[in-house]
């Protein structure tokens, strides 16, 4: 049976720190994504091993596991019981699984041989009785635009060529996971399926900055607005608003729009604020006019 060296698939050492592997899964995940390279099976089985290791090493328990049983990682408690069952059954007279012993000093392929003669095949322990094993957890990285994030919505993903249809609820944050009861791999003797998890990489080509569920954008406005003040319109996620200026506003004053911003994820029709700050522009060329008026402004002190 291969064994698949997930140190070696994300480019790192075995004692890589998680800051390391976060890092390391993101470079790949992006470099190997389906989207980048569509009809490339080769890129397609690379991005699966890259999640697969993502997957364990990420997790410290599961890395503890990993660390001490290689693949078969996932029936390390299995394994210990059943070595405690061969132990006491030994004591007691009765014969082993088929005569096969664990030394602890074994490779990762000898694990697999080892489950494999004593669950693969027969299934079967003391008892007759099948032994079940829950499926593998996949993870998976979706790219959204920031309007996608706005609004809830509905999405077919292709995870090991099967469509999975899901809702994206409004609000979701760059970064943030969310898990798929049941769309992991199969179980293994009709063993519970593991889930997927989805971490969402939030892209933001906007003029808006987002914090959670508040948003910030910068106004420019001229400089005789902000002395006299008066009406502006400014642009929004969901459209335009009009605005007043409050005369002698300073540069770098900031209006808070209430409930303008982002929506509150998973609560409905709840929304954060958006925070406008003014840029004051100076005007870089006056006519002779605006030159004179403004030298009769400097004779008075202003």
């Amino acid at each position: 049976m291969e064994f698949i060296d997930y140190y070696k698939v994300l480019g790192l050492t075995k004692g890589a720190s998680e800051k390391d592997i976060k890092k390391a899964y993101r470079k790949l995940a992006r470099k190997y994504h389906p989207d980048l390279n569509p009809n490339d099976k080769e890129a397609e089985k690379k991005f699966k091993q890259i999640n697969e290791a993502n997957e364990v090493l990420s997790d410290s328990e599961k890395r503890k596991k990993y660390d001490q049983y290689g693949k078969d990682w996932e029936n390390a408690e299995a394994f210990e019981k059943a070595k405690r069952e061969r132990s006491q059954s030994s004591a007691n007279g009765a014969g082993g699984f088929e005569g096969y012993s664990y030394s602890g000093g074994q490779s990762a392929e000898d694990f697999s041989d080892f489950f494999n003669a004593m669950f693969g095949g027969r299934g079967r322990r003391a008892g007759g009785r099948s032994v079940k094993f829950r499926g593998q957890d996949y993870n998976a990285e979706l790219q959204l635009g920031l309007m996608d994030a706005y609004t809830t919505h509905k999405q077919t993903l292709t995870v090991n060529n099967k469509n999975i249809r899901i809702t994206i609820p409004a609000g979701v944050e760059d970064g943030q996971t969310i898990k798929i009861a049941g769309h992991g791999g199969p179980g293994v003797n009709d063993g519970p399926p593991g889930d997927l998890y989805i971490t969402f990489s939030i892209v933001n080509n906007t003029a808006f900055k987002r914090e959670g569920d508040k948003l910030y954008k910068t106004e420019e406005i001229s400089l005789t607005k902000a002395v006299l003040g008066g009406e502006i319109t400014i642009s929004t996620l969901t459209g335009v608003v009009k605005l007043n200026v409050k005369p002698n506003t300073q540069n770098g004053t900031m209006v808070k729009l209430k409930g303008k911003g982002f929506p509150k994820y998973k609560k409905e029709g709840q929304f954060g604020d958006l925070f406008v700050t003014y840029s004051v522009k100076i005007p870089s060329y006056l006519t002779p006019r605006q030159k004179e008026l403004f030298e009769e402004l400097a004779k008075t002190n202003l």
